[in-house]
């Protein structure tokens, strides 16, 4: 955690993250017209940008795994064609339920809700914030 890391829990989103978001829905209607699973995939991965930064906050180490995961199971679907789009949407839509239920039960999570999810936040910020000057 940086030292200068300001204590701002909850929910956030930025110009930045609009930006991001005008983007891919721009990327989704552009790619549609090559094949519609590849449209759901855009979705579907800046759907998934949003909820890990902005709603639930989630820590790197999990966005990443989340990541691996969908790239391997995405790029088997669309050159090995195994497994189906569907089935990978619902593999990993599984798997983010499982990364989020994860975060949300660590003493760090800071996202949605943390108030009553994580009522132990702030102690847990002051000692580690301490910690890292």
């Amino acid at each position: 955690m940086p030292d200068n890391a300001e204590f701002l829990p909850g929910f956030r989103i930025s110009v930045r993250d609009v930006i991001v978001l005008v983007l891919g829905a721009a990327a989704a209607w552009w790619v549609a017209r090559i094949d519609m699973s590849l449209r759901f995939a855009v979705l579907f991965t800046v759907g998934h940008f949003f909820l890990f930064c902005n709603v639930v906050r989630m820590a790197r180490r999990l966005e990443l795994i989340w990541t691996a995961i969908f790239l391997v199971l995405a790029s088997c679907a669309q050159l090995l064609g195994t497994p189906t789009w569907n089935q990978t949407f619902a593999i990993c839509f599984l798997v983010t339920c499982v990364l989020v239920t994860l975060h949300v039960r660590s003493p760090s999570y800071h996202g949605l809700g943390w108030k009553k999810l994580n009522p132990k936040l702030p102690a847990w910020w002051a000692k580690n914030s301490a910690q890292s000057r």
